[in-house]
């Protein structure tokens, strides 16, 4: 509980500004994607999570926030936390991110 609770907490501030480099843009959504996909991976063998993989897929997914990657007011950096509390909802909510900016076949 307490690896939970410390992810939601480095999913706390963010600012930044938005990334305009289309290429830049692919890379950081692809290294989020990437990123949830090793955590789920690690969450299903582990039956309990990994939290170092749950760690970078919250890095991750604060990069994106920061340079304002969301797609469609999507919560990416809120969906990540409460995915790697345990939320499924937050899980599905992010793994549909993935699909809507290409990177689809990385998620479950």
């Amino acid at each position: 509980m307490a690896a939970a609770a410390a992810v939601v907490v480095v999913a706390g501030a963010s600012a930044g500004c938005s990334g305009t480099d289309p290429e830049e843009v692919r890379n950081r959504r692809e290294t989020y994607c990437t990123g949830l996909a090793a955590w789920q991976r690690a969450e299903r063998a582990a039956e309990g999570g990994d939290e170092v993989a749950g760690y970078g897929v919250v890095a991750a997914a604060k990069a994106l926030d920061q340079e304002g990657l969301d797609v469609d007011g999507s919560h990416i950096l809120q969906d990540t936390g409460l995915a790697v509390g345990g939320d499924p909802a937050a899980e599905g909510r992010a793994a549909a991110y993935c699909a809507d900016t290409g990177f689809e076949t990385l998620v479950k």
